[in-house]
């Protein structure tokens, strides 16, 4: 093995992937090292025997849950927009040559103690509870705005400069109410929590845009895709990129140290049956916003499809 190199690079993370792979590719010499036996860190995707090992290692899986190479539980559940700067980067750097993807099957978002689909078309729009007759109509407004505004041209303001209101002040333009402002803050914008609504409405419209344009790209049911064998697939895609172009990696180093800076709270649980209320969906996300549960920031949780014995619901607050 060489003992000099451009770059080392500590831990087998996306970000570090990502990094390893680019600068490979840019011919420079590059090492690659993680203390884990398997790639991806806190990305990484885990079959049943390593799940165990992380969380229970004193003892095994128990027998009626199958083979170990039936399941990749991801360690950091997310789905990707379909248009999202993710997947142009994928694109770009064609390592999706390395990857496969599944359409997520469904979006719901929490209201009022039920659970409810979050509309993807006309017809779903009309049909759907979230909102009543009148507030559909002034959310039809507001959705026509969003959908023809360009920023590079001002005949689609509307006579708004989105960079000096906040997006509070855009929502009571058009008259939405605090409920369905919910609903768009965070089943369509994605916001964690409310702050967004005191900050420049700019990025609040790029972001429900993009939730368009994603639902648009593969005409499914969500505006989310997924790496069919799990998150981890993406960091070990990266990798492949970085291996193919000379970078060394060397992984069950546990002499490599990492510095705590904070926690995240995560459950993960195996289940039987799909979720009630989600029309047997084999893959969704359901997004519960804080002011339904009385937190301060929201929580999600993702069901996706990760092998075809077992079903996994991964719940992960933010």
């Amino acid at each position: 093995m060489d003992e000099e190199y451009d770059v080392i690079i500590l831990g087998t993370g996306l970000k570090e992937c990502i990094l390893s792979g680019l600068l490979s590719v840019d011919r420079l010499k590059v090492l690659h090292m993680d203390r884990n036996d398997y790639y991806g860190g806190e990305s990484a995707s885990l079959n049943l025997n390593q799940l165990w090992k992380k969380f229970r290692s004193s003892s095994s899986p128990p027998t009626h849950l199958g083979s170990s190479r039936d399941y990749n539980v991801d360690m950091s559940p997310k789905f990707m927009m379909a248009n999202g700067a993710l997947v142009r980067v994928l694109i770009h750097t064609d390592v999706t040559k390395y990857l496969y993807f599944k359409a997520v099957d469904g979006s719901y978002v929490y209201n009022k103690g039920k659970i409810h689909k979050v509309p993807t078309t006309d017809m779903e729009a009309l049909k759907s509870p979230l909102m009543g007759i009148f507030e559909k109509r002034r959310a039809r407004k507001f959705f026509i705005y969003v959908q023809e505004y360009l920023e590079t041209d001002p005949k689609t303001h509307d006579g708004l400069d989105l960079t000096r209101i906040t997006a509070k002040e855009l929502f009571t333009k058009y008259g939405l109410d605090d409920n369905t402002v919910d609903f768009i803050g965070h089943a369509l914008a994605l916001y964690r929590d409310d702050h967004y609504l005191c900050e420049p409405a700019l990025e609040t419209v790029k972001r429900i845009k993009l939730c368009a344009e994603s639902l648009a790209r593969f005409q499914g049911g969500s505006p989310y895709i997924y790496p069919l064998y799990g998150l981890g697939e993406l960091p070990q895609a990266f990798s492949r990129l970085s291996a193919v172009y000379g970078g060394t990696y060397m992984l069950n180093k546990p002499d490599c140290k990492v510095k705590k800076i904070g926690k995240v709270s995560r459950a993960i649980c195996i289940m039987s049956h799909p979720i009630p209320n989600t029309n047997d969906s084999q893959s969704l996300q359901i997004i519960l916003p804080q002011k339904q549960l009385g937190r301060k920031s929201d929580m999600f949780l993702q069901y996706p499809l990760l092998c075809n014995l077992h079903d996994f619901s991964s719940l992960f607050i933010l």
